[in-house]
């Protein structure tokens, strides 16, 4: 962000990709619960507390170093909440459920942090002397937006093991959900081809951008 050092950077963005990343997964465990499984919640994953659901590498490498190295895109992930399909009252149509609720929760979030920079932005005018405070929280009010849409539309994408291919797997007939789901052990290497060639980017840009100006405009900054 514009006029920040690297140190300032990663302090606005730290607490947003913390919450991103762990309300995400809470939500696959708590819709998880509701639908009948306990699994998440006997592990303790139903926590907001982020070491509970921190993946080193994830959670702090990879988007530490996309954001100091100023590649412009940051994402990351943390460990999956554990589901046990076999508790669910209703598997097929439960999991697109548990699936959907980490995309859900991040567009909740994205419209949490549009109001914390309305706040900023109007913070000023009613207290002049919290100019201080009113820039740091507009900036990460920004990265708030920005990271968990980013989120929200990544794991929307129909690559396992995203969410969006476990709402795929769960639309399509079982024969070919189960050739489907045979893609997985690649979709790492699929989704790390795709950052390395700019290409996820280039994916993930259009919808981003317009549900954040959908965001913006609805919430009057724009």
């Amino acid at each position: 962000m514009d006029g920040l050092n690297p140190l300032q950077t990663f302090s606005v963005w730290a607490l947003p990709i913390l919450f991103a990343i762990t309300v995400h997964e809470v939500a696959h465990g708590w819709m998880a619960k509701r639908l009948g499984d306990p699994t998440a919640q006997r592990l303790g994953r139903l926590s907001l507390n982020p070491i509970r659901h921190i993946d080193p590498i994830g959670t702090v490498l990879i988007p530490g170093l996309l954001l100091l190295l100023g590649t412009g895109f940051i994402f990351g992930w943390a460990k999956p909440v554990p589901i046990t399909w076999s508790n669910l009252r209703h598997p097929r149509r439960d999991m697109v459920l548990v699936a959907i609720a980490g995309p859900g929760a991040n567009l909740v979030m994205a419209a949490m942090w549009a109001a914390v920079m309305r706040f900023a932005l109007v913070l000023p005018a009613i207290w002049p002397p919290s100019l201080w405070a009113a820039r740091p929280l507009l900036a990460m009010g920004s990265a708030g937006i920005l990271i968990n849409l980013v989120l929200m539309v990544l794991n929307l994408l129909p690559l396992p093991p995203l969410d969006g291919s476990r709402v795929l797997a769960g639309l399509l007939p079982g024969p070919w959900a189960w050739r489907y789901n045979k893609i997985e052990p690649y979709g790492l290497w699929i989704l790390l081809a795709l950052v390395a060639t700019g290409l996820l980017g280039r994916i993930l840009e259009p919808p981003v951008v317009a549900i954040q100006n959908l965001i913006f405009s609805l919430s009057r900054m724009s």
